[in-house]
């Protein structure tokens, strides 16, 4: 099917206004500070922190470019099966529309199971990230393409006064310096285009050595297998999300323990910096391919 950044994005609004419906946005962030109050901040965070490259194990039931994942798609027990085998958070995708998510999907897992959860969809309003902490998360995706640096900087903000942490995923080189800058300490590199849905499987790992040292990294979209594991281990990165080749897998726990065990048995390469700011300038790829060594 062809896909636009803007159906997603359509989406999106389109189901935060029906959520917007049953509780106003003052009442949900009410709800979500006195959530905060109370919960365990950075969770999310520290089990990222570790040695070795951890595996955020992501619940998904679609790809809007493969339809249905699997035929008895089970939020719970799938992300069960990811907490006895070594994930160290799980990611479960909300998007209704494309991706047959849901914000029950995220509370069923988020009761369920001992791991930080990180609600991953197409945020692009204050309202879901407060609707993430109501419902269990303890992070929130936000993604530079769909917001700009003072944007960023203000639902990190929000995510951060809720109890939230908050990857901050880039896909696109020009943006790295506003997804560091952004705040939220940990930041993600997308091979996924997704104004084309294109996947370049090199992608993050020329742009890896671009990140400061001081920030936790995360490699995302076609991970699939403990070599992209070394692989990413090698340019720096400290954890890697992976849905599709989980969900797909006949045995995801299986599949998921072999690329636990070889992220334990890994240490990430340390990163060097190499011109951050100067990156704020850069428009083309190949031009972030020459500063990369």
């Amino acid at each position: 099917m062809s896909l636009h950044l803007s159906d997603l994005v359509g989406g999106a609004r389109a189901t935060t206004q029906r959520h917007r419906a049953q509780i106003s946005e003052p009442e949900l962030r009410f709800e979500a500070e006195e959530i905060g109050r109370h919960a365990v901040g950075g969770r999310f965070r520290s089990v990222l922190e570790v040695r070795g490259v951890s595996v955020i194990a992501e619940v998904k039931g679609a790809s809007p470019l493969r339809g249905r994942l699997c035929e008895d798609f089970k939020p719970v027990e799938l992300a069960t099966e990811y907490q006895e085998n070594g994930a160290a958070a799980v990611s479960v995708l909300t998007e209704e529309h494309f991706f047959l998510g849901s914000i029950g999907q995220l509370m069923a897992v988020s009761t369920s199971i001992e791991l930080p959860t990180l609600r991953k969809d197409f945020v692009v309003e204050l309202y879901q990230v407060f609707r993430a902490a109501t419902a269990g998360a303890s992070a929130v995706l936000l993604i530079a393409e769909l917001l700009d640096g003072s944007a960023l900087k203000e639902f990190v903000e929000a995510a951060h006064s809720v109890g939230l942490d908050a990857l901050v995923e880039f896909h696109r080189p020009e943006l790295l310096v506003s997804a560091v800058e952004a705040g939220s300490g940990i930041v993600g590199i997308n091979n996924r285009n997704l104004d084309t849905m294109d996947v370049d499987v090199e992608h993050a790992l020329r742009l890896a050595p671009e990140l400061p040292m001081d920030l936790i990294s995360v490699a995302e979209s076609a991970i699939s297998d403990t070599d992209d594991v070394t692989r990413v281990a090698e340019v720096g990165f400290d954890a890697v999300l992976v849905g599709t080749a989980l969900v797909t897998a006949e045995e995801p726990g299986s599949v998921l323990r072999d690329l636990v065990d070889v992220g334990n048995t890994t240490d990430p390469t340390p990163r060097l910096k190499t011109g951050l700011i100067e990156l704020a300038d850069i428009e083309d790829v190949a031009d972030i391919e020459e500063l990369s060594p």
